[in-house]
């Protein structure tokens, strides 16, 4: 191996090293994450079975999907201002947004979200306009 080859390898080793000792490998984005049950937008169902229970730093994904039933939508300024959104996937498009208060649907489809809880407390996803207790998706964050 010559010396510049040994070079180049030992920086992308310190690289590697380097990203594994910073933040991403402290939230969990070097890592599979943990996928949560999804979230179903079905017209006069439950958005979720029971609440999801999290922990701050820690990095989850989400699927949102709606079967099409009628146009829905699922909000919550105060979930999404209490995470760090990574990513929103919606078909083979990934955005990655620096706010987000609602994901809506005209038909069947899903969005997955990828996100980081930042902040402990309990956040909701709602159906907009509705107060019942199965129109929302309860988070307890840790």
């Amino acid at each position: 191996m010559s010396l510049r080859s040994a070079c180049m390898l030992a920086i992308s080793g310190l690289g590697v090293w380097l990203a594994a000792t910073g933040a991403e490998a402290q939230s969990g984005l070097l890592t599979k994450g943990t996928d949560l049950e999804p979230v179903i937008l079905s017209a006069g169902q439950p958005l979720a079975a029971q609440p999801y229970e999290l922990e701050a730093g820690k990095y989850y994904r989400l699927t949102v999907k709606c079967d099409g039933t009628d146009e829905l939508a699922v909000g919550g300024a105060d979930f999404f201002r209490n995470m760090w959104i990574r990513e929103v996937s919606i078909e083979d498009v990934s955005v990655r947004p620096i706010g987000l208060d609602s994901i809506a649907f005209e038909r069947e489809g899903e969005a997955e979200i990828s996100f980081i809880p930042i902040r402990p407390g309990t956040f909701e996803l709602r159906i907009p306009g509705t107060t019942g207790e199965t129109q929302a998706a309860t988070f307890h964050v840790k």
